[in-house]
Parts: structure tokens; C-alpha cells; sequence
């Protein structure tokens, strides 16, 4: 598993502040502490504050690396491609699945789609390139390596569905810590064809779909788990993340990126939500995996 860099930030983990289910507050009582002393302890307080965001962004970045997937089990069927590039100003750092062509013919088409246009390795060095030379000072240049690291989790469904969540690591020039992004692919191994939402539940459902989601995220918050500054989800955030998920028999689970719906130092990157839940939304009909 590979080593994540965590670059320790202050003041800097709040990204988003509307909306919130459950707002974070530290309770303070300014009138029985002298003036003298109220700056320094405010300063102390907001100081513990940060160091446990901190620690709360280490550990939701090592539950994800850690999360257990099916990558062994599927040995047969994945061919696993790693690239590595280590420049003076970058780095490049890809871990991402192939699938086995003698199993199926059409695994060809998953393997063009990862090969041609997700796993962009020029392109991505073309942005690096371009993005240093608008910086005009050469020691800022200098100062901050980028990296761009991906690695993935890869689920069965049924032995019909392969289910992959590709985890990103950017880290920018000019930023102190990285920031992390994901990008959900379901593949039918029979059929040789991406599926999305609309394969899975029932069209135009997205709204009601984003009420079920708020649900569990206010659920999570009563329940006193660490999401207590996670906000609801909107529509149009839910619009643009719709095929961001995985599958398994029992749930669905959505991912989001760095604050959209936690900041970076609580709450959790995903939300599972039970399929027995889903039943007013799914899609009955034989080529749904998740209908049983």
C-alpha cells in the first residue's frame, strides 16, 4: 500500500459552511477568563482544534487506502498496470486495473476506455508542464513538487458486474496539502458495456434518490458518528455525481470528492446506502445486478 503524503495544513480545512445538518461548535465562555489571558487561550484552543483536524484527515485517508476490496480474489481476471515517472518538478504514480481479454473478448472495450482516455498519462504531464510555466517566479517552480497519484478498489457483483472506485491524489503547485477526487466505473462482464445510473434505477429519479442519500448522511449525524460538520447533499451536486458509485448484493455506495459533502476533516469520502432502501428507485427488469 502506498505511502500517502500528508501535508499538515492550519486553517485551511474548512471548505464549505451552508447548508450544514449539524453544525461543529467548541463552546467557549469568554466573561470567566481575564482579558489578558482570554487571547492566549484562545489561541491554545484554536491550536488543539487543528492538530485533531489533522489527525481526523489521517484517518479518513487511511480507511480508504485500508478499506478491504476483492483485488486478490480476482487475480484471473484483472491485469494490473502500474507507471511511475519521477521528475524534478513532478511526480506521476498510477496503480489501475486491465481486465483479462481471454476471459472475454469484450473486455477490450474496458481496456481501450482505461488505456485511451482515463489513465492519460501524456495529458497529464502536459498540464503539469503548462501549469509550471504560467508560474513566473522559477523558486516557486522549485519549491513545490506536484504529484498526481491514482490507485483503485475493484468489487464482483454476481460475477456479472465488476465494480471499480479509482482514488485520486492531487497534490497542486502553490498548495499545502493534496486533495482527493474519485471516479466510479461498473463494467457488465457479459455484456462488454459500461453501466450507469440509468441502468440501475429508474429514470428521472435523481431528486427522490438525493432525499433517500440526505437520509443516511442525517442518520450519521444523530447517531453522533464523525460527520457532525457534513452538510445535505443538492441536487445539482447530485446531478453531477449520479454515476459515482460502487455495488455490491446488499448496498450501493456513493463516493464524493474533498467538500461536497464533508470538509476535509470529518465525515467520510462515501455513504453506503442499504438496497432494500433503494427499492422505490431501482430499476426492476433481468439485466439490473442489484435486483435480486
Amino acid at each position: 500500500m502506498k505511502k500517502l503524503y500528508i501535508i499538515l495544513l492550519i486553517g485551511l480545512f474548512s471548505c464549505k459552511n451552508d447548508t450544514k445538518l449539524k453544525p461543529f461548535t467548541i463552546p467557549e465562555d469568554e466573561t470567566s477568563i481575564p482579558t489578558e489571558i482570554s487571547s492566549d487561550s484562545a489561541i491554545a484552543q484554536d491550536k488543539d482544534i487543528d492538530a485533531s483536524k489533522v489527525l481526523s484527515i489521517e484517518l479518513k485517508q487511511k480507511t480508504l487506502i485500508e478499506k478491504r476490496d476483492e483485488r486478490s480474489e480476482l487475480q484471473e481476471l484483472i491485469i494490473e498496470k502500474n507507471y511511475f515517472k519521477e521528475k524534478d518538478a513532478y511526480t506521476i504514480d498510477f496503480t489501475y486495473p486491465l481486465l483479462n481479454e481471454d476471459l472475454n473478448p469484450t473486455n477490450v472495450n474496458f481496456n481501450e476506455y482505461i488505456n485511451d482516455y482515463y489513465v492519460d498519462i501524456t495529458g497529464t504531464e502536459a498540464e503539469i508542464i503548462e501549469g509550471k510555466e504560467l508560474i513566473c517566479d522559477t523558486l516557486d517552480t522549485d519549491r513545490f513538487r506536484e504529484k498526481r497519484y491514482i490507485d483503485y478498489k475493484i468489487y464482483n457483483v454476481n460475477e456479472q458486474l465488476v465494480s471499480i472506485l479509482f482514488y485520486k491524489e492531487n497534490f497542486y503547485s502553490g498548495t499545502l496539502h493534496p486533495t482527493y477526487s474519485f471516479d466510479c466505473m461498473n463494467f457488465d462482464l457479459e455484456r462488454g458495456v459500461f453501466m450507469n445510473y440509468e441502468d440501475f434505477f429508474i429514470d428521472g429519479s435523481e431528486e427522490e434518490f438525493a432525499d433517500i442519500l440526505n437520509e443516511e448522511i442525517s442518520k450519521k449525524v444523530m447517531v453522533g458518528e464523525m460527520y457532525y460538520d457534513c452538510w445535505e447533499l443538492s441536487d445539482d451536486d447530485f446531478f453531477e455525481y449520479k454515476n459515482n458509485f460502487v455495488v455490491n448484493e446488499t448496498y450501493v455506495e456513493y463516493y464524493f470528492d474533498d467538500c461536497v459533502i464533508c470538509p476535509s476533516y470529518t465525515g467520510s469520502y462515501s455513504i453506503k446506502i442499504p438496497v432494500i432502501t433503494l427499492m422505490p428507485v431501482l430499476k426492476k427488469y433481468n439485466l439490473n445486478p442489484l435486483v435480486l
